[in-house]
């Protein structure tokens, strides 16, 4: 049994070393810390350790510090730690810093992390602070005083504003204030005609109004790329404006129609009333007669000229409709 553990002693000894190297060189990374010294970056196997307790990945804080190293970029490997665990892309920062050193631009450290964190993407602040980017805007319709419809589109050329790209607003803004100035500027045209001679007009006025202030980028230019005629709103608004007052004249006629015809109906109960109230006395007539007969108030003779009176009367208005009758006849 002794023979077998001495013979079985030099593999184990060689398996427990082989183990060793595997766990070293997965715990510790020696390939970067050999790439590392090879490119001129002094740092230690201990710093290396270091970022391994404190669960960060040591090649994201390495390559980008080799990397900066090579640009001549002043960084340290406890910024980028800081970073990294700050949640921030070390990567882009430092090639946001080369760029940056590249193009002249004064840009530190503090401030590079500062735009990353805000969510902001450095390198691309950066180059667009060199190469100026376009952003075009859509039709934007204003309507002139004369009430034509005037749509433009313009191109707006904005630089990155490194200063202000924390707390600064962004691309929307910068289309919403100059579609502002476009339709206000459209507005306080007296004749559309004019708009569409001098279009540079639209965009000198909107420049001139400041409209970068607050925001992350710098407007460098403004030019109208097109431009188009609308609708008539002016007509439209006047044919609206019309029939509106039609329909209101219509409206107040019948109103007055309605209130002539329950007058001529409330005019029409009245004599209805009225008839029915001189029916209902002719009524009480001959009653009152009878009653004054039989108290002596009215005498035989007294009834029988009034008959001959009412007899008289009624002759009389016969012969008045017969000689208004021949009369019409001999005029036609």
């Amino acid at each position: 049994m002794e023979m077998e553990l001495a013979e079985l002693l030099p593999f184990i000894i060689i398996g427990i070393i082989i183990l060793l190297v595997v766990v070293l060189f997965t715990f510790i990374p020696v390939a970067l810390w050999i790439s590392a010294i090879a490119a001129g970056v002094k740092i230690s196997i201990f710093s290396l350790i270091g970022m391994r307790l404190r669960r960060v990945v040591p090649r994201m804080v390495i390559n980008p510090l080799i990397k900066a190293h090579k640009a001549g970029v002043d960084v340290n490997t406890n910024q980028l730690e800081s970073h990294y665990l700050a949640g921030g892309n070390v990567d882009r920062v430092v090639n946001a810093l080369v760029a940056a050193q590249r193009a002249n631009i004064e840009l530190s450290f503090e401030r590079c992390a500062a735009i990353d964190l805000a969510g902001r993407d450095v390198l691309e602040a950066v180059q667009m602070s060199v190469n100026p980017k376009v952003i075009e805007t859509p039709f934007i319709s204003g309507v002139a005083i004369d009430g034509i419809e005037v749509k433009a589109k313009a191109r707006i050329t904005v630089r990155a504003n490194i200063d202000r790209l924390v707390g600064g607003a962004g691309e929307e803004t910068i289309i919403a204030r100059v579609g502002e100035g476009i339709v206000s500027t459209i507005g306080s045209s007296q004749d559309h005609k004019k708009v569409l001679e001098n279009p540079d007009l639209i965009s000198q006025t909107v420049l001139s109004k400041g409209l970068d202030a607050g925001t992350a980028f710098e407007i460098l230019s403004i030019d109208i790329a097109d431009i188009d005629i609308g609708k008539n709103i002016g007509a439209e608004l006047q044919t609206d404006q019309a029939e509106a007052d039609k329909n209101i004249a219509q409206a107040k006629a019948e109103e007055r129609r309605a209130m002539a015809v329950a007058q001529e109906q409330e005019m029409v109960a009245r004599v209805q009333e009225m008839r029915a109230r001189v029916v209902e006395a002719e009524a009480e007539v001959p009653l009152a007669m009878a009653e004054a007969l039989r108290s002596g108030n009215m005498g035989v003779m007294d009834y029988q000229n009034l008959k001959n009176i009412m007899a008289d009367t009624d002759m009389r208005n016969m012969i008045g409709r017969l000689s208004k009758t021949e009369d019409d006849e001999s005029n036609q």
